[in-house]
């Protein structure tokens, strides 16, 4: 069984279609054992104790300086003994020690197609906001590996949605969380938890895979 630590900022709505999931068999052999939050009014943690599942906040305004943060992040995480740690609508910038703490074993969703619209500064609705600037027919939402760059670790899973005339950054926003983000986020850990996904010479690797599993 896959033990899952889901790191959190906000509402938590990839957490519950990650929960939503499991609850319906669509993610199998995994469970997630601990959310963690540096947002004390962040719902996702109220989420997360209405499925009986350890619910922490670990806040930098609680800590002296922000190595003394990043340490208790990393403890928190790291007492759950997760085989996976999700990001899932995190805002921390996660340490280089706490990324190689948990190397290909940590996976992120961005909101589009990597590589556009991603790295530094391109989070939340700015992603979405930007994407309406620049005028594409099409964007979507990414799985990925972490590693210490800024969304730029191996690619899992992408899903393509359209843009259509006149949305906003909120209507794109939702319209990319329901049709490709809570689609492929736990299609992601179902892969992983598995033992269908490997890492090779910096590509993801999925065996027996056909898009659209779950």
């Amino acid at each position: 069984m896959l033990r899952i630590a889901v790191l959190v900022s906000g509402g938590g709505t990839n957490l519950q279609a990650i929960l939503d999931a499991i609850d319906s068999g669509k993610i199998t052999n995994a469970e997630v054992v601990g959310v963690l939050s540096n947002n004390p009014n962040a719902y996702a943690l109220e989420r997360a104790r209405k499925h009986g599942i350890e619910a922490v906040c670990v806040s930098p305004r609680d800590y002296p300086t922000r190595a003394a943060f990043e340490e208790a992040y990393l403890a928190q995480t790291e007492s759950w003994t997760p085989g996976l740690v999700v990001l899932a609508g995190c805002m921390v910038v996660i340490p280089e020690k706490m990324v190689n703490a948990f190397k290909n074993r940590m996976i992120n969703i961005h909101p589009a197609l990597i590589p556009s619209f991603c790295g530094k500064g391109y989070y939340g609705l700015h992603v979405h906001e930007k994407v309406l600037e620049r005028g594409v027919r099409v964007t979507g939402a990414t799985v990925h590996f972490v590693d210490i760059g800024t969304d730029t670790g191996p690619i899992i899973l992408q899903k393509a949605v359209y843009v259509q005339e006149g949305d906003t950054p909120e209507i794109l926003q939702r319209r990319v969380m329901e049709q490709a983000e809570w689609k492929i986020m736990p299609e992601a850990i179902n892969l992983i938890a598995n033992g269908r996904v490997s890492v090779e010479d910096g590509k993801v690797k999925i065996s027996n895979y056909t898009f659209g599993e779950i």
